[in-house]
């Protein structure tokens, strides 16, 4: 693969590969009719604000993105980027756990269709420290995966969605090609820092190509582990030129269907600029979908106001984002702490290669090495690629991104999704013999895998995704899930609330790997330890005057927000009540789906019997 140059010389870490060209995933998508809200159904299909017979709405004509200008979010709501949205359902209200809809309230579905996706494209947006260390993990393994699969150097469909073609030959602006050879390519990324050290080292390194110099904004004072500086303070003086970047961005995309917003919840700059964009794109792209992944501090963080900046954070989470996937550092050590024991112990016949970054130069499993958050953050980047695979590459049952929040999210607030990753061995680090197929899904549930300290098999299911990578078969995902089932429960109203994927494209040094994304009550302990320790620092008013002194912030900000997340609590705790009342259903789902190969499965169906 061709990588980013200039001045004619590769910069890439890796040697390169070539770019196979690959035909265009042809997804169809079947939408159920309805004109009417029905309470949950039993055979558990929710759809999210989208409708099924929405084609992605081109670019205008001029080519550019206007911005609304008086009337406010309603006029700018018509702005042609991605994918129609029709209006937001209602949240339940505060304390009352979930809402069954009305019969008689709008259903926004569109009548049922068959239709060709266009291909779409995604914009990463990284705040903070941890923000952009995860986002340059992520594209550097992004282009080895790319490398690995393609072998011509021809920019195609799959590279689109995140990368950019640039001929940079004819200025520094350079100018987009659609097809044809690799000249440089760059990430669909903006950077935002308020310090300049990350962002330095990135433009420095061996990526610096892959990211747009225009696409970077960055300041020199950070924000202090102060959420109100970093929301209110850099929010204000960076506002306008955040939104110029993010119009930029979105320009260079013929049909953008999704934000991936990455940052930090225990600093001032991640967690409250990061929230602080999520509002601007809520503002300014209505329509795109915004993915949060959020990493939270652990109990033993040493940013002493992490409490604080974490639960300030949260209300605007709870308010403006589509789906969260929520990432408790704690998780990401204990899972290095295990690759280190079975590297040290050799269990399985693993072979780690030299300057890994799941070894340490004194061999300890206790630290991870020179930097301690590199691993950690290799956990995370190969989250993103498993999510986004998808949309990177072909696949027999391939899933849009919007199919996430359609099929894992029947409210809006509720949109916490429970990842756990299988194999957890951090790509070209690690040679491991490969996990059996059922081995592998059964790890998928289990509670070393979870990104969060959780086990959510002991705990409540609203809807879960699996989305499998490699040579796996329909069959192989029916099987599992109907062994799986007996030790699920899921509420009594979506009892066959799976989700399914299937990309073609297994991972670097892997034949198959798989992600499963769960909206789970078991989410409920984080956010309850959370609470505790912001009111531990609150009944004592310790540290407000930091907070209260910054323009714009007052003490409500702070009692609004830990009430935001009380009735998010609540609301789970409802969920978890009824679990003591409801029969675990083992009913099987037969189901007839189309015969095209290309076609997805709903919620709510299982994987169809195959036929020899």
């Amino acid at each position: 693969m061709l990588l980013p140059q200039t001045h004619g010389h590769s910069t890439s870490p890796f040697e390169p590969a070539c770019l196979t060209p690959g035909p265009p995933c042809a997804r169809l998508s079947a939408h159920p009719a309805s004109t009417a809200h029905p309470p949950p159904p039993t055979d558990g299909i929710f759809h999210s604000r989208l409708g099924g017979g929405e084609r992605p709405r081109a670019k205008p004509a001029d080519g550019t993105f206007h911005r609304g200008g008086e009337g406010g979010r309603a006029a700018r709501g018509r702005r042609a980027v991605g994918r129609a949205r029709p209006p937001q359902r209602p949240s339940p209200p505060r304390g009352r756990g979930f809402r069954a809809p009305s019969s008689n309230e709008e259903q926004p579905l569109s009548p049922p269709s068959l239709c060709v996706a266009a291909m779409t494209q995604s914009v990463l947006v990284q705040v903070g420290q941890c923000g952009n260390q995860v986002g340059c993990r992520f594209w550097d393994l992004a282009l080895r995966e790319h490398a690995a699969v393609n072998k011509k150097g021809i920019y195609d469909e799959a590279l689109s969605s995140f990368f950019r073609n640039v001929d940079t030959r004819s200025g520094e602006d350079g100018r987009d090609i659609s097809k044809g050879k690799i000249c440089s390519l760059k990430a669909r990324a903006l950077l935002i820092d308020m310090e300049e050290g990350v962002v330095n080292e990135i433009l420095q390194g061996p990526l610096r190509d892959v990211f747009d110099s225009r696409q970077l904004i960055t300041d020199v004072s950070g924000s202090g582990n102060n959420w109100a500086v970093g929301h209110k303070l850099y929010g204000c003086q960076y506002q306008e030129n955040i939104v110029e970047k993010l119009r930029k961005t979105a320009e260079h995309c013929d049909c953008l269907q999704c934000f991936f917003i990455i940052h930090s919840m225990g600093g001032g700059t991640g967690s409250g600029l990061g929230t602080f964009v999520l509002n601007l794109l809520e503002d300014e792209f209505p329509e795109v979908y915004r993915f949060v992944t959020s990493v939270y501090p652990s109990g033993e963080d040493d940013v002493i106001t992490s409490p604080y900046n974490s639960v300030l954070a949260m209300k605007e989470l709870n308010e403006h984002a589509d789906c969260v996937l929520p990432i408790e550092n704690e998780s990401l050590f204990d899972i290095v702490n295990k690759i280190h024991q079975m590297v040290n112990s050799g269990k399985l016949g693993s072979i780690v290669k030299q300057n890994s970054l799941v070894t340490s130069s004194a061999g300890s499993t206790k630290t991870v090495q020179e930097k301690p958050f590199d691993a950690m953050n290799n956990i995370i980047a190969n989250l993103l690629l498993n999510l986004t695979s998808s949309a990177r590459f072909e696949g027999s049952l391939n899933m849009d991104l919007n199919e996430i929040s359609m099929n894992l999210v029947p409210f809006p607030r509720l949109h916490y999704l429970v990842s756990s990753l299988t194999p957890l061995y951090t790509l070209t680090d690690v040679n491991v013999p490969s996990r059996r197929l059922d081995q592998m899904f059964s790890d998928a549930f289990s509670r070393d895998h979870q990104l969060i300290q959780a086990d959510p098999k002991h705990s409540l299911y609203l809807a879960c995704a699996l989305l499998v990578r490699g040579n796996v078969q329909v069959s192989d995902l029916r099987r599992n899930i109907e062994r799986l089932k007996p030790s699920l429960h899921f509420v009594s109203w979506n009892q066959e609330g799976w989700k399914t994927g299937l990309c073609s494209v297994p991972p670097v040094g892997h034949s198959h790997s798989l992600l499963a994304l769960a909206n789970n009550t078991c989410v409920k302990p984080t956010f309850m330890e959370l609470k505790e320790r912001f009111m531990k620092l609150y009944k004592k008013k310790a540290h407000l005057h930091h907070y209260l002194h910054i323009d714009g912030m007052e003490q409500s900000c702070f009692s609004e927000a830990i009430s935001s997340l009380s009735d998010l609590i609540e609301e789970y705790n409802e969920l978890d009540a009824t679990k003591a009342f409801q029969p675990l259903q083992l009913s099987r789902m037969t189901c007839r789906v189309p015969t095209s190969c290309h076609s997805k499965m709903r919620l709510g169906q299982l994987p169809p019997k195959l036929s020899v």
